[in-house]
């Protein structure tokens, strides 16, 4: 006991002497407590008034919380004659739960906001057991004076990351925290078991969406003769049929567009072309446990090219299979599916080019509906291009017609009689973009337009775009919706990688003082392998840049935004992004030695590697 009240005197006095000249002089203060007390300083956490931030969009109910409700209430039991608290946190150290069946403890957890909705990140409040744990992705165990700020002194804390079994990707922390003086080893066994039983129940939480996955899969093949396919998070399947009659490169675009098919509106059933040149019929089935979408199981028929048959006709399998519990699969080889079907930079003329099926079928439905003068709403995600592409198809397929361009904050010049005044032998297409952003007033105005539109007999007509996120709201656009006779959806970017390489030569080629292609094979495997979350806007703000560090000559990968390299599945803080463009330069000069890039950032290859897959950095 003196010994280890001793131990805590010199780590105060060395925390002291750290506050005053920045330094740890002395062998009691632990490495790893060392260098959290320096990454909060550099932070800038005041380690007398700093807060932890409060948070009211957590998801207390998701995957987490419910894989963590068993285990909690069994560590609950076994601890229950200690006054102590049990903290669960998500993956960015905000709590989701605490429990403590002593009232006391509670009260003095309120008082240092460690409850649920606050961040204990360590940029927030310092070196403590949630997130250090989270920094040094390993289980801790900080008592009294090495946490950082001085209202956590009182406390000790045991925490341990918990650990999604099939990506390794940190999902939270699972702490105990108690007064000091009930402080005992013991808190870090027990926190270390209870994560790991959490952990199995992830496994097991994960494996009911494969096991349902691979059941209806198995359900259909029963079914058919032809050609089916099973597509879910990382996993795909396909039957023997599959494999003999697609080629690699086939199947990847099968396994894309369907994907699409899995997360589109509608029904999932579609004709594509491959490019190999065939055409396949997909007739999908969603399979759903509780209210997630565990992938898509899909029946492919080859067809020919000329027998157009009617989607409508085509038979749908059932839309959605409630689960079951099971195993897990095999993993998808997506690596070699993308390297199938390379992507080529290509010289393009207009905005409108592409290759991807998604990007011609939406420039066909826009040019039919152009041609025909029909009012057509425009649907898709945020930057996709649903605008430009409209202006660039109308000078295309209507010669000497003329556009006019309205944001739908800005009506304030689009007037009924504005169709009226429009001459009859010039062609006329207004946009307006955003119709999902209009108030009442702008709905007033853009209906009475529409209105005098539809019976002025000029060769006028009318392109609207809407955010496809707003299209089951009840917001006010929707009282205009009646005036369009055409709907046509642009895909969003990530579901047409075959475009991108075309549309980064496009943009560049717009762009002041290039010439011509500007960027390495490098740096195009880089940006294709993206998943540009704001779309076209995003790639084009990735080249300018680029085009900033690299005024003449072609791009590399090392000019690219360090978002651009990360393949992380979840949306980085700002704190975080700038951690990752740091790690990401720091490679790039270390000419992706990692040894050398620890050494150049003054943390542990460990520490490193764990940050490469945290931020889904794959290139350097």
């Amino acid at each position: 006991m003196q010994e280890s009240a001793d131990r805590r005197s010199a780590i105060k006095l060395a925390r002291d002497t750290f506050l005053r000249s920045g330094r740890t002089e002395t062998r009691a203060v632990p490495d790893i407590v060392a260098a959290s007390w320096l990454r909060s300083f550099s932070a800038g956490v005041d380690a007398s008034t700093a807060q932890a931030i409060y948070h009211n969009d957590l998801d207390v109910t998701g995957r987490l919380v419910r894989c963590s409700e068993t285990a909690i209430a069994r560590l609950g039991d076994e601890m229950a004659e200690m006054p102590l608290s049990i903290v669960l946190t998500d993956h960015k150290a905000r709590i989701l739960w605490r429990s403590e069946r002593d009232r006391g403890i509670g009260r003095l957890l309120d008082g240092v906001s460690l409850a649920p909705g606050f961040n204990y990140a360590e940029d927030s409040v310092g070196t403590n057991g949630i997130g250090t744990v989270l920094e040094s992705g390993r289980p801790l165990y900080i008592v009294g004076p090495e946490h950082f700020h001085e209202q956590l002194q009182p406390f000790a804390c045991a925490g341990s990351p918990i650990r999604d079994p099939l990506t390794n990707r940190v999902e939270g922390v699972l702490d105990i925290t108690c007064l000091s003086e009930y402080a005992s080893p013991l808190m870090h066994s027990l926190v270390r078991s209870a994560a790991h039983e959490i952990e199995q129940n992830l496994l097991v939480d994960r494996s009911q969406c494969q096991q349902a996955l691979f059941e209806a899969f198995v359900r259909v093949d029963a079914r058919t003769h032809a050609a089916v396919m099973a597509i879910g998070g990382t996993m795909v399947m396909g039957n023997a049929a599959a494999q003999g009659l697609f080629e690699p490169g086939e199947q990847w675009a099968i396994h894309e567009h369907a994907r699409y098919l899995m997360t589109s509106r509608g029904g999932p059933a579609d004709r594509i072309e491959l490019p190999s040149g065939r055409h396949v019929h997909l007739r999908g089935t969603r399979v759903v446990v509780g209210a997630d979408v565990a992938g898509i199981v899909v029946v492919v028929s080859l067809v020919e090219a000329g027998s157009a048959v009617p989607m409508s006709q085509a038979p749908v399998l059932a839309p959605a299979l409630q689960a079951g519990a099971g195993t897990a699969m095999g993993p998808e080889t997506g690596a070699e599916m993308r390297a199938a079907a390379p992507v080529v930079a290509e010289q393009p003329t207009r905005f409108g080019d592409g290759r991807s099926l998604l990007w011609k079928r939406a420039c066909a439905g826009i040019s039919e509906a152009l041609v025909a003068a029909e009012p057509l709403l425009v649907i898709g995600e945020s930057g996709c291009g649903k605008r430009s592409l409209v202006a660039d198809l109308f000078e295309r397929v209507v010669a000497g017609g003329r556009t006019r361009e309205f944001a739908a904050e800005d009506l304030g010049d689009l007037h009924a009689e504005e169709a009226a005044r429009a001459a009859v032998t010039e062609r006329t297409l207004y946009i307006v973009s955003n119709i999902n952003r209009l108030d009442a007033e702008g709905v007033a105005v853009f209906d009475s337009f529409l209105a005098a539109l539809a019976g002025s007999g000029r060769p006028v007509s009318v392109a609207a775009t809407v955010s496809d996120a707003d299209l089951d709201s009840d917001l006010p656009f929707r009282a205009v919706l009646s005036h369009f006779e055409k709907a046509v959806t642009v895909a969003p970017l990530r579901h047409r990688t075959e475009d991108i390489a075309l549309l980064v030569t496009h943009l560049l080629r717009g762009s002041p003082g290039q010439r011509g292609p500007g960027v390495s094979t490098a740096a195009m495997r880089v940006l294709s392998r993206y998943d540009w979350p704001r779309n076209i806007r995003q790639l084009e703000e990735a080249l300018a840049f680029a085009r900033l560090k690299r005024p003449v000559g072609e791009i590399q990968p090392e000019d690219l935004p360090g978002y651009c390299h990360s393949g992380a599945q979840r949306q980085l803080s700002t704190l975080e992004a700038g951690e990752r463009d740091l790690i990401v330069t720091a490679l790039h000069d270390a000419e992706g030695n990692r040894a050398r890039t620890a050494a150049m950032l003054g943390i542990a290859r460990s520490s490193l590697y764990r940050k490469l897959k945290s931020f889904g950095i794959t290139a350097a």
